[in-house]
């Protein structure tokens, strides 16, 4: 075991005081949220059960894990859930330029639509 590996070794949690595995060595039966998502399910409340952490450029990353047999079901999307996400996304993609649906999400740093903000960039 590499010594990066060695360092997140705890499974009993005395030093990081949640049960720590390093990258890939998580015990069967815990999963992450995006994983419970995967498979249709969601922590339901429960605590966080252990982690994994690991070592980027960046520092050091966690990822928190949850018991797959405690984990529940998605909630299905009700339709007023459905059309309230409809309706953020449809503003998201709207221009306030020119107001037209531009087909994609609007860049956050122009504001607008790619032409309108060409145009203002132009202008400028």
């Amino acid at each position: 075991m590499s010594r990066f590996r060695r360092r997140f070794w705890d499974p009993t949690g005395t030093r990081y005081g949640l049960p720590t595995y390093p990258w890939r060595l998580a015990p069967d039966g815990m999963a992450t949220r995006r994983q419970l998502r995967a498979e249709g399910l969601r922590p339901g409340g429960q605590d966080v059960a252990a982690q994994v952490m690991w070592q980027t450029r960046r520092g050091v990353r966690v990822a928190y894990l949850y018991r797959v047999d405690a984990a529940r079901p998605v909630r299905p999307m009700t339709e007023g859930k459905h059309r309230a996400l409809a309706a953020a996304m449809r503003a998201r993609r709207t221009c306030p330029v020119c107001g037209t649906d531009a087909g994609y999400v609007l860049p956050r740093h122009l504001g607008t639509c790619v032409p309108c903000g060409g145009r203002s960039a132009v202008a400028a």
